[in-house]
């Protein structure tokens, strides 16, 4: 198994190292690839030091799987070169997520899906993600009709220059800012950039995303995303109706048999999802589970997840591991 991380000295690139570690990933070849500027250089993995090499040099080694998360220009470019010598890529990037002729996918939804031909495969948005692994169990049953999330996304989601951002901001120190506005004690509505509707691309991304992952266009999906000062995870609040009613034990017990869900929601010892404890963890957390009273058949969640694991390198290294135990490579 000749394995290649593109994006490898970038925060997602850094956790799926450590993520293929953890998990202990097989490998017999680790081909570490980053920018230009970065080839020469050294990275450690498994407590080996391997160097890092160009995205051509890393083409003409055949790796049998590719891990993106460079950026969706260099996704565009060069996941079909590595295609094309037989490499399948997982591509973390919105590069290839709504392009009809590859499958995006949550392990745990829609693995079932890949076969042998599929050599370009894409990794869902972070916030999408979390969304979907709480809503496939309770849409498969009670068929969902709309969707209102409302998000509040980790700096890291927008990356290094973001972090360093509010760390400068909290020691009053000027700087180079990722925002237009400072993070540090604020909200900022605007993930992303706006498109023509009013809405930002990741707003959109929840809402064309979760259709396909599901394989429903039907479902209405409405999102606002905000940026906010946390750096451990996404939080998502998440008002769902159904077409079919439903008990709220029972969505409690569906959620609990769900792989790679955990229900943290105990009102008497103040016990919910928080980014504090979601911080370097692969599940997804669920809790404020309640019956939205206002209409019917509709429920009210609070959901979150460590954006930078299941939310980018473990669901793309779950992809990986699938392909592996089912001969897909």
């Amino acid at each position: 198994m000749k394995l290649a991380v593109i994006g490898v000295t970038g925060m997602v690139g850094e956790v799926m190292r450590k993520v293929l570690e953890e998990r202990n990933f097989e490998i017999t070849e680790f081909i570490p690839v980053a920018s230009e500027r970065s080839v020469g250089k050294k990275v450690t993995f498994k407590n080996k030091e391997f160097t890092i090499v160009s995205l051509a040099d890393a083409v003409a080694m055949k790796p049998d799987v590719a891990l993106f998360s460079a950026g969706g220009n260099t996704s565009l470019e060069w996941a079909p070169k590595f295609a094309e010598v037989g490499t399948t890529v997982i591509d973390n990037s919105s590069a290839w997520r709504m392009d009809q002729s590859k499958k995006l996918i949550v392990p745990e939804i829609n693995a079932g899906e890949l076969t042998k031909e599929d050599k370009i495969i894409a990794n869902p948005n972070c916030s999408t993600i979390q969304m979907v692994m709480a809503l496939a169990p309770l849409h498969k049953k009670y068929k969902i009709k709309r969707i209102v999330v409302s998000t509040y996304q980790s700096i890291s989601g927008t990356g290094v220059k973001a972090v360093k951002q509010l760390e400068n901001e909290m020691a009053g120190i000027e700087g180079d800012m990722a925002y237009n506005y400072p993070i540090h004690r604020n909200a900022i509505p605007h993930c992303d950039v706006f498109e023509e509707n009013g809405y930002t691309k990741e707003e959109m991304k929840l809402v064309r995303e979760t259709q396909k992952i599901l394989s429903d266009n039907t479902i209405a999906v409405t999102a606002t995303a905000v940026r906010i000062p946390t750096a451990g995870g996404h939080s998502e609040a998440i008002n769902v109706e159904f077409e079919n009613d439903f008990d709220v034990a029972e969505v409690r017990q569906l959620l609990t048999q769900t792989d790679g869900i955990t229900i943290q929601d105990n009102l008497e010892t103040n016990e919910y999802p928080m980014p504090l404890y979601a911080n370097g963890k692969d599940d997804v957390f669920v809790g404020r589970i309640r019956r939205d009273g206002s209409q019917p058949n509709t429920l009210n969640l609070w959901v979150v997840s460590d954006n930078l694991r299941k939310g980018a390198a473990t669901n793309t290294v779950q992809i990986a591991e699938y392909l592996v135990k089912n001969n897909l490579v």
